[in-house]
């Protein structure tokens, strides 16, 4: 039996590169000299804090980090924004974003009712924060990736683990 894992799981070291080359252009451009402009990965808590002196020089700090984040080619849909910008002292605020790793067991049972609907000789069965996908033939596989691939694009997932 061949099999495969769909799992939700960024490129941690093109991310920590993107927000390091965005905190590197932010210290360099000129727009933000003297301010309290700044960017940094929290890799225990899965999360990107920028801080500035108002929202619009957030706005301006996630158009760079987004520009960095592209061109390293990580997949926008691992980062989320959250919508609440915190106060901190002063005239000083702060973005968080969360970066996504990991299915969660609604994403998970969305995966195993898209197999089950294909109509595939394939199985799928949630393991952790993983949904392993089994079936006796290759194509069949791959059809399933097509399959997750279209129905769930808002999802980046990652194959791997390909087992013959």
């Amino acid at each position: 039996m061949a099999s495969f894992d769909a799992k939700l799981e960024p490129d941690m070291v093109k991310l920590r590169n993107s927000v390091e080359a965005s905190a590197k252009e932010i210290a360099t451009r000129f727009d933000f000299k003297g301010t309290s402009a700044a960017i940094e990965f929290k890799p225990k808590e899965n999360e990107i804090h920028s801080v500035g002196d108002a929202e619009f020089q957030l706005e301006q700090i996630e158009a760079v980090l987004y520009a960095k984040l592209s061109k390293q080619g990580v997949v926008l849909g691992f980062i989320d924004k959250q919508e609440k910008i915190e106060k901190l002292g002063g005239d000083r605020v702060r973005q968080v974003y969360k970066v996504k790793a990991g299915l969660e067991s609604a994403e998970a049972k969305k995966l195993v009712a898209a197999i089950k609907n294909s109509k595939l000789k394939v199985t799928a069965a949630i393991e952790g924060d993983v949904v392993r996908i089994t079936g006796k033939a290759l194509d069949d596989l791959q059809a399933a990736q097509a399959v997750l691939r279209k129905d769930l694009p808002d999802l980046p997932l990652t194959f791997d683990n390909y087992r013959k």
